[in-house]
């Protein structure tokens, strides 16, 4: 499954999903997702990738809020018209969830501000019709 947001800001991210079924043990309630993530800047100008905020949600309703610097050990600097792509993983208990948030970023004149993460699904194949 493949998400994109929009919401006016110069950095459109975009996330495509898979289920890890090699690393997940439904039986024990552990289901494994890999997400990969690309983030484009349709700026003028240059944005370095400060931190990220990540909304966990279970099929439960459980919350997992997720905040730090970068994204998988790195601060890219992404420059005007290029992109950034990532991949890394959740942990749900539940075949479904979902995942939104936003990436705080700071362009070349020192101005932070945030790309918004619309809400995506993490989905075991065949749970959802």
């Amino acid at each position: 499954m493949t998400t994109s947001s929009n919401l006016g800001s110069p950095i459109k991210v975009s996330v495509e999903t898979f289920y890890v079924e090699g690393q997940s043990q439904p039986e024990q309630d552990k289901y494994v997702f890999a997400y990969s993530v690309t983030i484009k800047n349709h700026s003028l100008c240059s944005a370095k990738l400060v931190s990220r905020y990540w909304l966990i949600t279970d099929a439960n309703g459980k919350e997992i809020e997720v905040q730090g610097e970068g994204v998988v050990g790195e601060k890219p600097t992404i420059g005007p018209g290029e992109s950034y792509k990532y991949t890394s993983g959740a942990v749900l208990d539940t075949p479904v969830g979902t995942m939104q948030g936003y990436y705080t970023l700071k362009n070349e004149f020192g101005t932070e501000f945030d790309a918004p993460i619309n809400v995506f699904r993490l989905a075991q194949p065949n749970i959802l019709h």
